[in-house]
């Protein structure tokens, strides 16, 4: 690869482990969190993994023009989003069958364990994502770069 690739994708991958980090944090189990520590239940419905995703998709889909030539690495990076994200729900419904509160050495180790997950998950998202990436044109890096640095998913002005 070109010096000038690896400006582009380092960057990209950057921001993705960021947002991966966040998620785990964000998005734990509410069962989990501080907040939720002892008998009081959260009134607030969390989404699924899944549903993030399926959002995440959908948005993507529409920002990022994709071609029908680019369908089948779509297609492939997709896929690996949603067994991600079913992973992901299957390990929060896990967690939170134990539901009994932890101490602050146990959720500093679930958050960990929940790290792990996603940085496995983000070397099985990385294949896919690159192999897109590179088949995308000028343009269209250029809008997946600044989705990645901003988090906006925006629809595309090109019909």
């Amino acid at each position: 690869m070109k010096q000038k690739d690896y400006q582009v994708i380092l960057p990209a991958i950057l921001a993705l482990v960021i947002v991966t980090f966040l998620f785990a944090i964000l998005f734990a189990n509410t069962t989990l969190s501080f907040a939720a520590q002892g008998s009081k239940k959260s009134s607030v419905t969390r989404t699924s993994a899944v549903e993030r995703t399926e959002a995440q998709i959908k948005q993507l889909q529409g920002t990022l023009n994709i071609t029908e030539s680019q369908q089948d690495l779509w297609n492939n990076l997709t896929r690996v989003m949603r067994e991600n994200a079913q992973d992901m729900d299957a390990f929060t419904k896990e967690r939170a069958a134990e539901a009994k509160p932890i101490n602050a050495l146990e959720h500093m180790k679930l958050h960990s364990q929940i790290t792990e997950i996603h940085l496995a998950q983000l070397d099985k998202l990385l294949p896919p994502f690159e192999a897109l990436y590179v088949s995308m044109s000028d343009q269209q890096k250029n809008i997946t770069d600044i989705v990645f640095r901003t988090g906006k998913y925006g629809r595309s002005k090109r019909k």
